[in-house]
């Protein structure tokens, strides 16, 4: 319940002899609109009246809802949460009919797969109701699952260059931006081969964001990219963060795709890194998880493993940028 001033009373109701204001509180109060906060104490005058007072809220009549709830929600929506929770099912009314009145006059549109905003759209009008709103919870009262709703996640499109388009071929994914340009402009000169190994499509992995965007790798790419034969590449920074990005994209695809590291360019990165004092190199950026598995150290000798591990422990790293078109 709400507090009202004496004086918000007299305001309200544009009371200014006292006697008026006395007895309007009096007929408030055997009204049952408010009820006095004796803790507020009285105002010493005659007759005298609390300073403050209790406004009294009505009692909602909650039958209607109960009726809603069994006579015409549909019987995909489990109405037993809602019904031992009336206060939560009138905050949520709203999102439940209109779900409702999907499932009722809608449910073709079913058989159509869309996206998740522009299911969201379609059934709530709020293109963003279940990624960033309330719409999973209301599912969740429900008693729906998100699948029911029979639509698709989206992820950033890939950036991509192919340079050729015969199958099996060789495509290598890029942590950074500006290595995958160079590489892309090295290509785009003539030539074949990077660091060695015949590289036939490039892909712009954009740190971690390459796991959630292969996802859809198949319908997002090309057909000849994801072509029974072909190798992917990986190739990132050589600090913890881009050796957990090659650790966990290959644990994610390696069963699909033929997933590789791109050795030869951690071979040259290492060459380069070793002409320079290790004070040079960068500071391990913060925050990064400091764990090292066998899978990424397995490609190389016992030697290179030790280095590895030295530029690691000193909190160093190298950047695939120490590369350039010239190193290619």
């Amino acid at each position: 319940m709400k507090k009202i001033p004496l004086d918000e009373i007299a305001s309200k109701y544009q009371l200014s002899e006292y006697k008026e204001l006395y007895a309007k509180v009096i007929g408030l109060i055997d009204s049952h609109q408010i009820k006095p906060v004796k803790a507020s104490g009285i105002n010493g005058k005659s007759p005298a009246l609390y300073r403050e007072y209790w406004l009294v809220e009505e009692e909602q009549d909650i039958s209607q809802y109960a009726e809603e709830l069994n006579y015409e929600i549909v019987p995909a929506i489990a109405t037993d949460y809602y019904r031992s929770h009336i206060e939560q099912y009138i905050q949520d009314r709203k999102w439940v009919l209109l779900l409702n009145d999907y499932l009722k006059n809608s449910r073709e549109k079913f058989m159509t797969q869309m996206s998740e905003n522009e299911r969201s759209f379609d059934i709530w009008h709020r293109e963003k109701f279940l990624k960033q709103e309330q719409g999973r919870k209301i599912l969740k009262r429900c008693g729906m699952e998100a699948k029911e709703l029979h639509f698709y996640r989206t992820t950033e499109p890939i950036a991509y260059y192919s340079a050729a388009k015969q199958t099996p071929q060789n495509l290598l994914v890029i942590e950074n931006k500006d290595t995958f340009y160079s590489m892309r402009r090295f290509l785009i000169e003539g030539n074949d081969t990077i660091c060695g190994e015949r590289i036939d499509t490039l892909i712009y992995g954009a740190g971690k964001g390459i796991i959630a965007a292969f996802a859809d790798f198949d319908i997002s790419g090309e057909p000849y990219m994801s072509a029974p034969g072909n190798r992917i590449y990986y190739f990132g920074d050589l600090d913890y963060e881009g050796i957990g990005i090659y650790e966990n994209f290959a644990a994610a695809y390696g069963s699909s795709y033929t997933v590789k590291l791109f050795k030869n360019a951690y071979v040259r990165m290492l060459a380069k890194a070793e002409r320079m004092e290790m004070d040079s190199l960068p500071m391990t950026k913060e925050g990064q998880r400091h764990r090292l598995q066998n899978m990424f150290l397995a490609d190389f000798s016992q030697e290179q493993q030790a280095e590895i591990r030295e530029i690691l422990e000193q909190g160093r790293y190298i950047p695939q940028e120490i590369l350039n078109i010239g190193d290619f």
